[in-house]
């Protein structure tokens, strides 16, 4: 039986840390080194890249890394795997071999193709495949107008690049856990229906994925974390049946506990089954301890097979749009408003009826008596859109200014620009695995192509118990909700997910009865009318909500202040509610 093999993140996401790959080659030991460059917005981000600059649609950040560590990794034996390449893996193989032969070195680079569907898409849909919503099941029916559709693979393109020698393997899109996984699978010689090893090894990955939001980053006790204006970036020892340890290398800033894990697990996830390309892997059966200072074991992970189908991430450009926000100070902050939007569209040469979208609302940050003038403004805001980029662009900023003089006191913008800007709208749909293989290339070598399909079988799991707890008797105290439970939330396309996690078995048992659908609703208005899914998670003292549209299109075509609602868990925490005195009492 093979040792543990060591898998460390330097990338959360494009435009993480870049110092963050020398950090973990030079500060301990590793096995391999990994990073993810890909959320849904980045590959747009990349689309509009590689129109510019054919060929360029990789993250730049990552081959500047590589110059900086590739010859101590390859010194030491440290295979490197990310999913940099975004919409041009095999660009940025050849930009790192490019690095690699102005510093004199060899490596063996390969790269992992096939999940580009853009240019299949009119051959996909005239054989009968119409890549249904991942939500609502409504097939695609006009392919024009995507800049990007991309199937999220597996590790098992990866694995073959591994086992051909690759020191250095480069992807498109692939799941964020398979760059983690890959290198387990690989290292402990794991069958394709090895389910549970798979799924524990896919979970590790799910936590260390995202770099420091394991040890301590957006962690809703941060006060708790020492070192956090710098934590370290996480690793995960990961053995043959699955089982794995998170840490961080010593003398780093942040803290790996069981709540900075839990944390992370409840990131943008659904139901208790995360699905996969290669694994279901049954988060309810997930298994968490502390084991020493920075060390958590995770254990006992469950898997079933996957879907048959992989999912689609696809961007197309939704059209222009202008955002707009004018300060309302003071008193009269509702009439203010009224007035300032009536100005607004008297001054505009459109009517609000003439664009494809008009969303206006007043924000209310302003306070009573307020110490500050800061503590004195509300905000009213505007967001046009509309596929005609000259209706939302000169002329509405030139109507906003039309009022600077002529309309509330006061007046002053709290949020302007010159120009309108592109958008894009997000779509996940489904394919058949079995139609997406995986392309496996070796820079001046062989290639090889590698089934994404996996094998058929019924596995059944059930859930691990939650704790045996009461919710305690007596006194209820008004008190935030974030004093008892902490929270993680985040975007999927134009969805949300809001995990809430208790921290001892008696607040599990109170956060179970208390939050229900219906609570939620009350404590976020905004949510009122929103399809809600709720999953409770007994075996990590937790709950997730799935809150369906709260985001309209998705990340880059939505209107709310925090169109990825990062902070949709905070608000939740600084509404007040009744707790039981003890759980208040409680550390």
């Amino acid at each position: 039986m093979a040792d543990p093999i060591r898998v460390a993140n330097c990338s959360g996401f494009y435009g993480d840390r870049v110092s963050a790959a020398a950090e973990m080659v030079e500060g301990g030991h590793i096995d391999a080194l990994t990073g993810d460059w890909l959320a849904e917005l980045t590959m747009l981000i990349l689309a509009r890249t590689r129109a510019k600059r054919p060929g360029g649609g990789y993250a730049r950040t990552f081959v500047r890394q590589m110059e900086e560590v590739m010859g101590t990794c390859l010194d030491r034996g440290i295979r490197v795997v990310a999913n940099a390449g975004g919409l041009d893996p095999d660009g940025c193989a050849e930009a790192v071999a490019e690095v690699a032969d102005n510093l004199g070195l060899s490596p063996t680079i390969a790269y992992v193709a096939g999940d580009d569907l853009l240019p299949r898409l009119d051959d996909l849909l005239a054989a009968g495949h119409d890549l249904p919503d991942l939500v609502t099941g409504e097939p695609l029916a006009d392919p024009s107008g995507f800049v990007s559709a991309n199937a999220y693979l597996g590790c098992w393109g990866i694995v073959e690049a591994l086992e051909r020698g690759a020191d250095i393997v480069v992807t498109g899109r692939t799941t964020d856990a398979a760059i983690v996984c890959a290198p387990a699978a690989w290292n402990h010689g794991w069958a394709r229906d090895d389910w549970d090893a798979l799924a524990g090894a896919v979970v590790a990955g799910h936590i260390i994925e995202c770099g420091t939001q394991a040890t301590g980053g957006n962690y809703s006790f941060f006060t708790e974390v020492p070192g956090l204006d710098r934590p370290g970036f996480p690793w995960a020892d990961i053995a043959a049946d699955g089982s794995s340890v998170i840490g961080k290398h010593d003398g780093t800033g942040g803290a790996v506990t069981v709540g900075t894990v839990t944390s992370q697990l409840l990131y943008e996830i659904g139901g208790p089954g995360y699905l996969g390309p290669d694994v279901t892997a049954r988060f309810d059966t997930i298994g968490l301890e502390q084991e020493g200072p920075d060390r958590v074991r995770i254990s006992g992970t469950l898997g079933e097979p996957p879907p048959p189908a992989l999912k689609v991430s696809m961007n197309r450009l939704g059209g222009y749009r202008s955002d707009l926000a004018i300060a309302l100070t003071g008193l009269d902050v509702d009439e203010k408003a009224a007035l300032v939007e009536a100005a607004f569209w008297r001054a505009c040469p459109h009517e609000p009826d003439d664009f494809d979208e008009v969303h206006s609302r007043v924000v209310y940050t302003d306070k009573d008596d307020p110490a500050s003038n800061e503590e004195a403004v509300a905000q009213w805001c505007l967001t046009v859109k509309d596929a005609d980029e000259r209706k939302v662009d000169r002329g509405v900023f030139n109507a906003m200014n039309e009022l600077a003089l002529a309309s509330i006191p006061g007046f002053f913008a709290a949020r302007s620009g010159t120009s309108a800007r592109a958008f894009g709208v997000h779509r996940a749909g489904l394919v058949p695995a079995d139609l997406v293989p995986q392309h496996v290339v070796l820079l001046n070598g062989d290639r090889t192509v590698v089934e994404s399909s996996a094998p058929a079988g019924e596995v059944v799991v059930d859930p691990a118990p939650g704790p045996d707890a009461a919710v305690p008797d007596g006194q209820t105290i008004p008190a935030p909700i974030g004093r008892v439970v902490g929270t993680r939330s985040g975007d999927k396309g134009g969805d949300a997910n809001l995990g809430v996690f208790a921290r001892t078995p008696e607040a599990w048992a109170w956060l179970d009865r208390f939050l229900t659908v219906e609570r939620l609703r009350e404590l976020l208005p905004e949510a009122a009318d929103l399809d809600i899914e709720r999953h409770p998670l007994p075996n990590l003292l937790s709950v997730n909500f799935v809150l369906r549209g709260i985001l309209g299109e998705g990340v880059a075509a939505s209107t709310r202040q925090d169109g990825q609602a990062k902070s949709l868990g905070e608000w939740l925490r600084a509404r007040v509610v009744d707790v039981p005195a003890p759980l208040l009492e409680a550390p």
